[in-house]
């Protein structure tokens, strides 16, 4: 099965923002600030699309945990999404995150295990 994990990675403590720079002739190439004379791009937090491996939603829950407690992140949803996008919100919201609360299943969503959806 496929499931996604949504989540959010604030800035450490003692930082205001992450900062990377932004160079779209050398893509993909990692080149530390001091390096390269590229705009600078400032975000407070950062968006993240995991791919969760688990042929269950329990399974997909017990590995996206893993992820999310050793990651700063104080809330995730896991999306169930057969077509394997890395855009944010594609398929099927399976359940949400909440750091002291643990998961919620979302209402009313399909099981991913019905091949009928």
């Amino acid at each position: 099965m496929t499931y996604f994990l949504e989540y959010t990675v604030p800035a450490a403590p003692g930082e205001a923002e992450f900062e990377f720079p932004h160079d779209e002739i050398q893509s993909g190439t990692t080149v530390p600030l001091t390096q390269t004379n590229a705009e600078v791009v400032h975000t407070p937090d950062l968006p993240a699309r995991t791919g969760i491996v688990g042929a269950t939603v329990p399974e997909a829950k017990l590995e996206a945990e893993q992820l999310i407690t050793h990651s700063r992140a104080s809330e995730a949803s896991l999306y169930f999404d057969p077509s394997n996008s890395l855009q944010a919100g594609v398929g099927t919201l399976v359940s949400t995150f909440t750091e002291g609360r643990g998961w919620q299943d979302a209402k009313d969503a399909p099981d991913p295990q019905d091949a009928t959806f």
